[in-house]
Parts: C-alpha cells; sequence; structure tokens
C-alpha cells in the first residue's frame, strides 16, 4: 500500500470511495444526508486547496481511500477518512491516519468523531491510540463520539 498526497485528477473516484464508504455509515442511523454523501467533486477540490490530504492506493495504483486534515492553533483536526468498502478491515484506514497523524508534527493534539454506532470506527481509533472525550447529541437518532490522541513526545503521534 501506497500513502501520498491525492491530486485533482484522483477526486471524482475519492468522492465515490467517500459516498461508497458513509453509505453504510448513513444506512446505521436512518439518515443519508450527512455531509460526507452531500459532498461534490468541488467540495473535494475546495478541500484539497486548504488542508492535508492522503490517498491510498494499492500496488497497481487503485484508489483504496483517503483523509483530510487541518491544523489550528495545536490541533490537528481529522476528517472523513473513507475506504473502499471491499477494502475495509484491512489496515488501511489505520495507514491513512498514522500517514495523516505524521505530517503534523507540531501538533499537540489530534482530534475526530464517528457515530455512537460505528464501533469498528471506534475500535479503530481506540487502538491507535485515540480516547473518546465526549459525546454529542446531534438527533435522536444519532450521537457523535469525539476522540482525540495527544502526542506524548515531540514529533511523534504516540
Amino acid at each position: 500500500m501506497n500513502i501520498s498526497a491525492a491530486t485533482s485528477a484522483d477526486l471524482p473516484a475519492l468522492l465515490e470511495i467517500q459516498h461508497a464508504a458513509f453509505r453504510a455509515e448513513a444506512d446505521q442511523y436512518g439518515d443519508c444526508s450527512i455531509p460526507p454523501l452531500r459532498q461534490t467533486v468541488d467540495d473535494l477540490r475546495a478541500d484539497l486547496a486548504t488542508k492535508t490530504f492522503l490517498k491510498a492506493t494499492d500496488e497497481t495504483g487503485q484508489l483504496l481511500g483517503s483523509i483530510r486534515a487541518f491544523e489550528k492553533d495545536g490541533i490537528c483536526h481529522l476528517e472523513k477518512l473513507s475506504v473502499d468498502p471491499a477494502h475495509q478491515r484491512q489496515g488501511c484506514g489505520a495507514q491513512l491516519l498514522l500517514a495523516v497523524e505524521s505530517q503534523f508534527p507540531h501538533a499537540i493534539r489530534f482530534e475526530l468523531f464517528t457515530g455512537h454506532r460505528s464501533e469498528g470506527n471506534i475500535r479503530l481509533y481506540q487502538k491507535l491510540g485515540y480516547r473518546t472525550v465526549r459525546a454529542e447529541e446531534i438527533s435522536c437518532r444519532l450521537t457523535l463520539v469525539h476522540m482525540e490522541k495527544r502526542r506524548t513526545q515531540p514529533g511523534t503521534a504516540s
């Protein structure tokens, strides 16, 4: 697996992967209007211009997934980790998370969120050192689980 910066040419395929990955999430909550499903290629293009946007590819160059992040006030905000459903639970998400963390050597903390029913996501994040810091009730069907990982040594994400 190779992790590298996404390019404008990647965006249509990465949007398809994002939609496929988040459709399964949306189904758990009975809400197909979640922001990742409403995004367009133009939205991804804006993210590409303003955020760190990494992609994962296999040995043949096939796109497997992506992640976006930005740093503000020493906090790295991780967004929209998306892995093609056919390649989930094979380490791609973990590699994307670790790779994007390494892009922010001065961040003192990494933050992300997921839905409360997204048990696989929560397990992955916990395995990588994230801990739940708060829950935010969005609706009777959705509670966001906010998680963070503090940097323990300068220049590392662990």
